[in-house]
């Protein structure tokens, strides 16, 4: 998972990337150029946005967002008045915390907002039957034996996983693991499905990974 953190203090944004770092991959910006930048050049599970941020204000970073992504946002806000607050979920935030905040209270909002958005999300927890994620240090076991799943491998299969039961087209795919911006030719999925597939073989867990044809791959219950 990947959460994009959009904050102007260094030392705040910082710590939030610190709390944040057990339950998924985070970026940081700090202005609202950056934010627009990276919000289309990867794919976010969550944004937590800064309202008072350099060159784009965090209400114009939002509504430009809304217009490319569905993707949950999180506002951080130190202005308390209705209106703002207004403004914002009108605008598209799923959610706003005031600063000063708790480091509790923003941890327990974006849990929600993430279970809210993807139904496998289980914080640190990742399991598929006998099959187990160390999503901190990006490692897969099957039955207590550690398979050689590693690297962007490792990405494909998570996030195949956390979107069980949803059809993942490839393009998708090869955009959030390789990123927008890659000079990697999208059909290197294809080949890192492949060798996903036999080493998954090994275990008897490749009926679970399905092809698509013609439009990409979903992870189900349901062995083929």
């Amino acid at each position: 998972m990947k959460i994009l953190v959009v904050e102007d203090d260094p030392n705040l944004n910082k710590s939030i990337c610190e709390m944040l770092k057990n339950l998924a991959e985070v970026d940081a910006v700090y202005d609202g150029e950056q934010a627009l930048f990276q919000a289309r050049q990867d794919i976010y599970d969550l944004i937590l946005l800064d309202i008072m941020i350099p060159f784009i204000d965090g209400f114009t970073v939002l509504s430009k967002i809304r217009e490319f992504s569905n993707c949950p946002v999180l506002i951080l806000t130190a202005r308390d008045s209705v209106e703002d607050k207004v403004k914002g979920l009108r605008l598209g935030a799923d959610d706003y915390i005031t600063k000063p905040f708790y480091r509790d209270e923003l941890l327990a909002r974006t849990e929600a907002l993430l279970r809210r958005y993807n139904n496998n999300f289980q914080g640190l927890q990742l399991v598929f039957k006998e099959m187990k994620f160390d999503v901190i240090h990006k490692t897969v076991t099957i039955k207590g034996k550690k398979i050689d799943v590693f690297g962007k491998m490792y990405d494909i299969l998570e996030y195949l996983v956390r979107n069980k039961e949803i059809i993942i087209p490839k393009e998708q795919l090869f955009n959030r693991v390789w990123g927008f911006d890659s000079d990697t030719i999208w059909s290197v999925v294809e080949v890192y499905v492949s060798n996903l597939r036999k080493i998954l073989k090994e275990y008897d867990y490749n009926g679970y990974l399905k092809t698509i044809r013609n439009v990409g791959y979903m992870w189900s219950e349901k062995e083929e």
